[in-house]
């Protein structure tokens, strides 16, 4: 094999690519289903284990994508053409709070813990679960998600008050499970986080999903069965 053969199979693959991949339209990163992620590793693998195979030419270089790039082309035609196809291949939106209300069964189904999904909406500029009504988890992993109207857009310049920030907000049961070690960071015990359930009338640490506190705004719990605020300012 020459350095002439390699040069040839990479702009032979190169040509490739980029007709594929228009073809196939343009998406952002964040866009991208499981399935587009997929088709794109091996798209570049053909070209890859390629390169340096002299019994690869650079027409099968362009065979191979053409092959796999009509195979594309004909699924994404049919998905979105038929729903249940699409469905199978690139997933749906999945709902994981609904009115304020988690769905417990699909963060279980996609499997999110809290933590991780507190981290998605601080990337979004929000740093309590209480501002969120509805939570989206779209197919290409990003959220979606609207706001009560009291947490929406309206500044307070536009009524004319100057409220003070909220301070940070800490997780401290996640899934019926204290964590002990935001406990610890905050200055808080266990004994202390009992006595403030006791407060709130919920006995069994088990029944929550979610608690999080902050010196501000107080506990912020939903239950399994249902959810439970706590006081407006801090304890």
């Amino acid at each position: 094999m020459t350095y002439v053969d390699i040069g040839i199979k990479l702009i032979f693959g190169l040509v490739a690519l980029l007709v594929v991949t228009r073809l196939l339209g343009k998406k952002e990163m964040s866009q991208l289903t499981p399935f587009d992620f997929i088709y794109s590793i091996v798209l570049g693998g053909i070209l890859e284990e390629s390169i340096y195979d002299d019994k690869v030419s650079g027409l099968h270089v362009w065979f191979a994508a053409a092959v796999w790039g009509i195979m594309l082309y004909g699924i994404e035609k049919a998905s979105k053409k038929y729903d249940k196809i699409r469905i199978w291949l690139k997933g749906e939106p999945s709902i994981l709070i609904q009115n304020g209300e988690f769905m417990v069964d699909e963060l279980n189904k996609n499997h999110l813990e809290m933590e991780q999904l507190r981290t998605m909406l601080r990337e979004h500029g929000v740093f309590s679960l209480r501002e969120v009504r509805d939570l989206y988890l779209e197919p290409g992993g990003s959220i979606s998600m609207r706001k009560y109207a009291e947490k929406g857009s309206l500044t307070p310049e536009m009524i004319g008050i100057s409220p003070k920030d909220d301070s940070l907000t800490f997780l401290f049961i996640d899934e019926g499970e204290i964590n002990e070690s935001i406990l610890e960071y905050v200055g808080k015990t266990k004994e202390w986080l009992c006595h403030e359930l006791e407060k709130e009338r919920i006995g069994d640490i088990k029944e929550i999903l979610y608690a999080e506190w902050s010196e501000t705004d107080g506990f912020f719990i939903k239950t399994y069965n249902g959810d439970k605020n706590g006081p407006e300012k801090g304890n």
